[in-house]
């Protein structure tokens, strides 16, 4: 995603590898882990999109998130004795590195920048959660959708208007939320109409 390309790895690649990790390749669609397993890997993406998600009691999916090249999945359940609260799903064909609990605790201790560059991935997946909240507390389908191209946005060095193409989907920026495909599109034609967006050949310039 072109959105989150300038963002520092969780941990370099060279010490993954140097630590053991090995290469795990996915098709589109193949699970990572799943809801209720048990956190046994470090997962650090090398190539390709992964989506956590889960589904409600009606069946709908909601994606939590959507990562990318560099980032690490559910990394934060290898401190805890926790199950995994969500799936992971490969969006694209993906490679990643997997690395045994064991293995991370060991590299944690060894190597004090890596510890803090996943410092910086922990805070930029906490600061994603409270972004989130505020989309979900507010029932408006224009401030959802706004506040999320706002978050999408805050990683671009420009920021004038229309100068951010958004990388989603409008199935996705609907299951990230909460929203009807069918609301999405609709309130993204009257955001257009409002001068707060622009849509060429399909594509949201905000």
């Amino acid at each position: 995603m072109p959105w989150q390309r300038h963002l520092n790895m969780a941990i370099e690649e060279s010490i993954l590898k140097s630590s053991g990790s090995k290469i795990k390749h996915y098709n589109a669609g193949d699970v990572i882990f799943s809801e209720g397993g048990s956190p046994l890997y470090y997962y650090q993406i090398e190539v390709g999109e992964v989506k956590l998600n889960n589904y409600n009691e009606d069946g709908k999916e909601m994606i939590q998130r959507i990562l990318t090249k560099g980032q690490s999945i559910g990394e934060f359940l290898l401190f805890m004795n926790k199950a995994y609260p969500v799936n992971a799903v490969a969006l694209t064909e993906c490679r990643v590195l997997r690395l045994s609990k064991s293995g991370f605790l060991m590299l944690m201790d060894e190597y004090p920048d890596a510890k803090m560059d996943l410092i910086k991935s922990l805070s930029d997946s906490m600061y994603f959660k409270f972004v989130m909240g505020q989309i979900f507390s507010t029932q408006n389908p224009a401030t959802k959708l706004r506040a999320l191209m706002d978050y999408l946005k805050s990683f671009q060095n420009d920021i004038t208007p229309f100068s951010f193409q958004v990388p989603l989907t409008r199935q996705q920026m609907a299951n990230l939320t909460g929203l009807r495909v069918e609301t999405t599109i609709r309130t993204l034609k009257s955001m257009e109409k409002d001068e707060i967006l622009k849509i060429h050949n399909r594509k949201i310039l905000y």
